[in-house]
């Protein structure tokens, strides 16, 4: 099974070799017809600590590595 790839923005790198991600997501409300943006934040493992705050990154799915990681830091997307 392929595993899921998504795009955000770092918000925290104050853990070490942990990262958060603020992934946002767009779509159309059903009754209201507008565009409603809705964002979660998950927390991405980064082995190299090479990620700062504000960067683009994309984060794969993963096994858990810890209690809340299940993601983990695939590449830049500048």
């Amino acid at each position: 099974m392929p595993k899921r790839i998504m795009q955000g923005v770092v918000v925290s790198d104050k853990n070490d070799k942990t990262i958060v991600v603020k992934v946002e997501r767009r779509f159309s409300d059903p009754v209201m017809k507008k565009t409603i943006r809705r964002s979660k934040r998950y927390q991405a493992h980064d082995p190299a600590n090479s990620v700062k705050t504000g960067d683009q990154v994309r984060i794969r799915e993963c096994r858990p590595l810890s209690k809340t990681k299940r993601w983990e830091v695939v590449l830049n997307a500048e």
